[in-house]
């Protein structure tokens, strides 16, 4: 099956992190695509990567990176699908310098900008298999499906929390 999703790196050394992203589309189903592309060292290739992407069948691009994390800004100006940022923690600025270059877009290029890390590649899975679920009905049942399991599992919790704090 040809692949919807492209998640895609600064650097290898960012897989680490952006596995998380591959892992949910996994558990999704989801055709996707894994690639490095530096919007620095090899920024012809990666406007390239970004003006085809859509030709390929690619509904939704994630980069993540660190430092100067120019990547999503790069691939968003090359194209008009949605990108999604996942600002890494790749400097002694704890992340804090990749998310403000990810979230600060010019008006006219827009950027989804997920949190810091791993709990930003998640997300930023997610926010594409919803973006996807709007004209898939299969895979907006799944995500339907896990909300309703999340919100069982946070009532059992409370549950449980209520039943400790009685027999204090």
């Amino acid at each position: 099956m040809d692949p919807k999703i492209a998640v895609i790196m600064g650097s290898d050394s960012d897989f680490e992190v952006m596995s998380e992203a591959v892992k949910v589309l996994k558990e999704y189903g989801v055709p996707h695509e894994v690639s490095v592309r530096s919007a620095h060292r090899t920024p012809e290739e990666t406007a390239r990567y970004a003006k085809e992407a859509e030709s390929r069948g690619i509904k939704v691009l994630i980069a993540g990176a660190g430092a100067a994390a120019h990547l999503a800004g790069v691939l968003a100006s090359k194209t008009t699908i949605p990108v999604i940022g996942v600002p890494l923690n790749a400097t002694p600025l704890g992340g804090l310098d990749a998310l403000l270059a990810t979230v600060q877009m010019p008006g006219g290029i827009p950027v989804a900008t997920m949190a810091i890390g791993k709990a930003g590649a998640r997300n930023a899975a997610l926010f594409a298999i919803q973006i996807l679920g709007l004209s898939d009905a299969g895979l907006s049942g799944k995500l339907k499906e896990a909300r309703s399991r999340m919100a069982a599992a946070v009532e059992a919790k409370s549950r449980k929390v209520q039943e400790a704090a009685e027999s204090l």
